[in-house]
């Protein structure tokens, strides 16, 4: 399946995916898998170097940086990302090992270390070159998707080892947030919590399910998936947060009678950048201020857009989203994030092995319309609005 509008070859591919077809159907014998996360912080000394890595470029004084800092310092200056990812590399090397497949995990950030650039050249001494790409991020978006993919063709350029007679390659698995790998540990914490709540006599039609994710800016939200497919506002990227969403609560009902018709609402966290830069709305606070006056008495948060209990998660939800629902005189629960969930750990590995086995696109589990996602990028695909396009693993240019 061509894309007519693909150019001859994928930056630094493996065989197999470098013509552009959006689905990879051709099996491939990668060599090792290159989990790829965000960083963060290990103690009080490293978190302005952290924040100054993350806000590269943008020209943020170290006062302004203080401002979020105080997240960090307020756990000691370490975020848990690193110890979650950890937990998740231990996991997925267990699980590969499970089914007999001899695939080493390296493990490189693009904040912090272990960085990025040193897991490469890593893997490249060990004697691997042909490397298939797990990122901590489930959603289309700039610093979700093609962040990534711009990372591993930095790096590849930087060190020389995407060029020669015997380069590494990096192909990119596809976007889960569909997968019912993914998906099953936020329904079983929706279902959970909603049962909760029932059993406790809070009558259904008083309880809301807020489901969050990171708010970005509009304008790179109204680009994020491809350029040749319709979006409504917020892009691909809001999208495929409303479309989990829905089947969450579908199948809630389908499971507990009671839940159907419940109120649910996908809002947004974490906003950062200048005020006058509109960003996507509403913001999760606001909205649970307003539940009491729909005769809400009772909200279950969902952390839909994160992979695991990182500082968003604890410092957003649990700590001022928890107080906003106290003060608003509600009854709140965050429900759980996949985290090493071995549904989630499990659903990697079959992405893995579609890759592995050229599984068709036909035969791929999803649980929206909206998928199986690709295994290339599409042309436009996620730019940055600020930055414009810059070269790119795993996907087409622009």
């Amino acid at each position: 399946m061509s894309d007519a509008l693909a150019p001859a070859v994928v930056p630094f591919a493996s065989e197999a995916a470098a013509p552009g077809d959006p689905f990879v159907e051709t099996p491939v014998a990668y060599d090792a898998v290159l989990l790829s996360s965000f960083g963060g912080p290990e103690g009080q000394d490293d978190v302005i170097p952290f924040l100054r890595n993350v806000t590269n470029g943008r020209g943020i004084p170290d006062e302004r940086l203080e401002e979020v800092a105080v997240h960090y310092r307020h756990f000691g200056g370490v975020s848990p990302i690193g110890a979650q990812n950890r937990a998740l590399k231990a996991a997925l090397e267990a699980e590969l090992a499970r089914r007999g497949l001899d695939l080493p995990v390296y493990w490189g950030n693009r904040n912090w270390a272990p960085f990025l650039d040193d897991a490469v050249r890593e893997a490249h001494a060990d004697g691997h070159r042909t490397l298939l790409a797990i990122a901590t991020s489930a959603y289309s978006s700039y610093s979700g998707d093609r962040q990534y993919r711009e990372d591993y063709a930095r790096v590849l350029a930087e060190t020389g080892l995407g060029e020669g007679e015997d380069p590494v390659t990096i192909d990119k698995v596809r976007l889960f947030f569909d997968h019912p790998g993914f998906v099953e540990p936020f329904y079983e914490g929706v279902r959970d919590a909603f049962a909760g709540f029932l059993e406790d006599g809070t009558a259904a039609e008083s309880i809301r399910v807020l489901f969050s994710t990171h708010s970005i800016p509009t304008a790179d939200a109204d680009r994020s998936g491809p350029r040749d497919r319709e979006w409504p506002e917020g892009g691909a990227y809001a999208a495929q947060h409303r479309a989990v969403a829905a089947h969450i609560m579908r199948r809630l009902g389908e499971e507990l009678p009671a839940a159907r018709g419940a109120g649910w609402r996908l809002v947004y966290q974490s906003r950062s950048g200048p005020a006058s830069q509109p960003w996507l709305e509403p913001d999760v606070n606001d909205v649970i201020a307003e539940l009491p006056g729909e005769g809400a008495e009772a909200v279950a948060i969902v952390p839909l857009g994160f992979v695991s209990d990182h500082m968003e998660v604890l410092w957003d939800l649990d700590n001022e989203a928890t107080a906003s629902a106290a003060a608003a005189g509600i009854r709140s629960v965050r429900t759980r994030t996949p985290g090493v969930h071995p549904a989630f750990v499990a659903g990697l590995v079959d992405l893995v092995e579609e890759r592995l086995h050229g599984t068709p696109a036909g035969e791929r589990p999803h649980l929206t319309e909206l998928g199986p996602w690709y295994d290339v990028s599409r042309p436009g695909d996620c730019e940055n609005a600020r930055l414009g396009f810059r070269p790119a693993a795993a996907g087409l240019a622009p």
